[in-house]
């Protein structure tokens, strides 16, 4: 956990704590996201920050307590029990938002579709780096500044990109998670948990991969940031290196669910 006084400075924006609060650049997109929390809370939905307010040019939120699992993975995340977690805190988020309308002047970061009846504002950054756990359990998801209108059933797909890990032996190894068979497992784990079929959650991802691509070399061709910082590191070929991988490992990820 980020110490009190302390800034933390991530690939996208810098955040600092002052007591039980942390502070973050506002945006654009602030009020759509302080209306989506504030919602949240409002339906009791309790495992996501508060909206405290706007300090001069820094949005204020409640501290969420707990660790962020970063790599190496801590070993809830690595377990089923872990990966189960998250599954149900994503039915849990789904379930608490669908009945949210965006303000008419709603705009989220790096928007890609106008919201419609049917979907739901995805959180839109589902790793494991953005989920914070005391112990066993899954205190809650921070960082929403890339919320934005989507289909709930991408917010899984992104889920189990990142945190099964549905990736090379390369970020397989980073997370200390390694094997077809591990990996099949906590797939169905994670899809059981939600409520969703893996060969539906396999075709939304390739379709996440795509777009996710394509937004990197659009936005960052065009100077925007954190678009620009992906395109420069070489996020959208890894994307398109990671979406051939899954299509190759297909059949084994499904083998047995009788999909």
């Amino acid at each position: 956990m980020i110490e009190d006084g302390a800034t933390d400075q991530g690939s996208v924006t810098t955040v600092r704590r002052i007591g039980e609060t942390i502070r973050r650049p506002v945006g654009e997109w602030t009020p759509a996201v302080h209306a989506l929390l504030t919602h949240l809370e409002t339906v009791g939905f309790t495992r996501a920050p508060r909206v405290l307010g706007v300090d001069g040019t820094e949005e204020v939120l409640s501290l969420v307590h707990g660790e962020p699992a970063f790599s190496p993975w801590p070993s809830i995340l690595r377990s089923t029990t872990g990966i189960s977690e998250l599954g149900h805190w994503l039915r849990d988020y789904h379930d608490a938002v669908q009945d949210f309308r965006p303000p008419a002047d709603a705009r989220w970061q790096g928007q890609q579709d106008e919201w419609r009846p049917g979907m739901v504002i995805r959180h839109g950054d589902l790793g494991p780096w953005n989920s914070v756990w005391t112990g066993t359990r899954l205190a809650g998801f921070i960082d929403w500044d890339f919320a934005a209108p989507g289909h709930a059933l991408d917010d899984l797909a992104q889920l189990a990109w990142y945190a099964v890990p549905l990736r090379p032996a390369e970020q397989q190894r980073r997370a200390a998670i390694t094997g077809e068979h591990t990996l099949r497992n906590r797939l169905h784990a994670l899809c059981t948990a939600y409520g969703a079929q893996p060969a539906s959650v396999l075709d939304a991802l390739d379709a996440v991969q795509s777009h996710e691509a394509e937004r990197i070399e659009r936005l960052g061709r065009q100077g925007h940031h954190p678009w620009a910082v992906f395109l420069a590191r070489g996020d959208a070929a890894e994307m398109a290196a990671e979406r051939s991988w899954l299509r190759s490992e297909r059949a084994a990820l499904l083998n047995g669910s009788g999909d």
